[in-house]
């Protein structure tokens, strides 16, 4: 799982707007924006979220941590 502050700390690497990241993971940009204001695991269906982690790791964002434990985001080459 990830975190709306790592969504929205992806986003921000990443140069991309919400509506931007919501067209690329399929995800409604209300659904987005409304991730992106919670600061742990955002109350979601797994696959929605999901969704919106694959589009950010093939972007080439790396998710490290746990939500638990230093959650937080890394930049690397897109796959």
């Amino acid at each position: 799982m990830i975190t709306g502050t790592q969504i929205r700390s992806a986003r921000a690497a990443l140069g991309w707007s919400a509506h931007a990241l919501a067209e690329r993971s399929g995800v409604s940009l209300r659904t987005l924006l409304r991730f992106e204001q919670v600061d742990r695991v955002p109350p979601s269906r797994s696959s929605t979220l999901l969704d919106v982690r694959r589009a950010l790791e093939a972007a080439g964002i790396e998710f490290i941590g746990t939500p638990e434990d230093a959650p937080g985001i890394r930049l690397r080459r897109p796959r």
